[in-house]
């Protein structure tokens, strides 16, 4: 397993990327509660990089926690595929319900606390093995949040050159993950700072819709939606962030190893757009990929995949879930390729059905012809 400590060249290589993040615990409920998962679950020969999403941080001090499980994670990788020397293990900060964005969001405006943040995830990084970090901050909702984030971004990235030239250690990996646009309700990232500052950007183009936000059933995680111009899509995203200045060898595209299921009022009208009484499976309709096989299985659920969207659902009685499958996948992961994306991510790893998902991404991107344009505007 590769580690950031080697003393290496200053600068890290610039592979293709095939990531997922891990996170230890179902999101869903395939038996009753959450279920602590396993990181032999993971194929190691699939990937990359790996985010490491288990850490907990302190607003005040500000102090990151790694899971005590990390150093158990990081051998039963090792055993379980010792040739995948080479992947890349991340530091995954994650801020995402309300209260911590906006705790994280008044800790960085502070240049002091701003500074110790980073200054305490070198120290962690190091002191664990990680080969960088990652900031996947759902979302800054502000002016200031905006402007802040581009701030963090360049300071992080300049203290990450002078710790490497101090140490002569290579230079820790700096990612984020982003919203699927350069515009988050009215307010904007700072493209450049960001294209500046990190090895690439994780492009969240999934959860779309879901039943909190959607009386209709919708497609979660679109590539397009050609019956309508203004729908969230990952090619319409990409177009706009490439447009903002990011350059596509910055960019990865993301997809989920999850889908979300509502409740039909009409059992008759199951495509999309069909009105719905909310959600169904869970109590907010999130699902994982292992628990869909795991439902059409059960259910005898029929499945319909969308050409034109690129995405897929299935449907038993009054349940309707949305969802990508492995031609979707296919699709998706070819098309980061053929425009010159630097690679690809899914969200996470523990939900996806025996790695098939993973499996298929990794064989599309690796048979596709990288043709370099700009992307369509479908």
């Amino acid at each position: 397993m590769s580690t950031s400590n080697d003393v290496l060249a200053s600068t890290p290589s610039a592979p293709d990327v095939k990531a997922a993040y891990w996170y230890p615990y179902e999101e869903t409920l395939v038996t009753d509660g959450d279920k602590k998962l396993s990181a032999d679950l993971i194929d190691t020969s699939l990937f990359t990089h790996l985010f490491y999403s288990e850490a907990e941080l302190n607003y005040v001090t500000p102090k990151i926690t790694v899971s005590s499980d990390f150093p158990k994670f990081a051998e039963t990788l090792l055993k379980k595929n010792k040739e995948s020397d080479e992947v890349e293990i991340l530091l995954s900060v994650r801020i995402k319900n309300a209260d911590d964005c906006t705790a994280f969001g008044s800790m960085i405006h502070d240049p002091d606390t701003r500074k110790s943040f980073i200054e305490e995830s070198i120290v962690v990084a190091r002191e664990f093995g990680f080969a960088g970090l990652d900031l996947d901050w759902e979302y800054p909702s502000n002016d200031v949040e905006m402007r802040d984030f581009g701030l963090l971004l360049k300071e992080w990235r300049s203290a990450f050159e002078h710790e490497s030239q101090a140490t002569k250690r290579r230079r820790l990996r700096l990612t984020a993950a982003v919203f699927y646009t350069p515009e988050y309700k009215t307010i904007r990232y700072d493209v450049n700072a960001i294209a500046e500052s990190v090895d690439w950007v994780n492009l969240i183009f999934y959860d779309f819709y879901q039943p909190a936000s959607s009386l209709v059933t919708a497609p979660p995680a679109a590539l397009f939606v050609p019956f309508n111009q203004q729908a969230p899509s990952g090619n319409s995203g990409l177009n706009e962030w490439l447009r903002s200045g990011l350059p596509p060898n910055k960019a990865v595209f993301g997809f989920s190893y999850a889908g979300w299921a509502w409740t039909l009022e009409d059992v008759n009208n199951h495509g999309y757009g069909a009105p719905t009484k909310g959600p169904a499976i869970s109590s907010n309709g999130f699902i994982t990929y292992t628990a869909i096989k795991k439902y059409i299985d059960d259910n005898g659920a029929a499945m319909h995949h969308d050409n034109d969207v690129v995405g897929d659902y299935c449907y038993a009685g009054t349940t309707w879930i949305g969802y990508d499958d492995n031609q979707s996948i296919v699709e998706k992961v070819t098309y980061a390729n053929r425009n010159g994306l630097r690679g690809y991510f899914g969200w996470h790893v523990g939900g996806d059905h025996n790695c098939g998902l993973s499996r298929a991404a990794n064989r599309a991107w690796d048979a596709a012809e990288p043709i370099t344009t700009t992307t369509t505007t479908t």
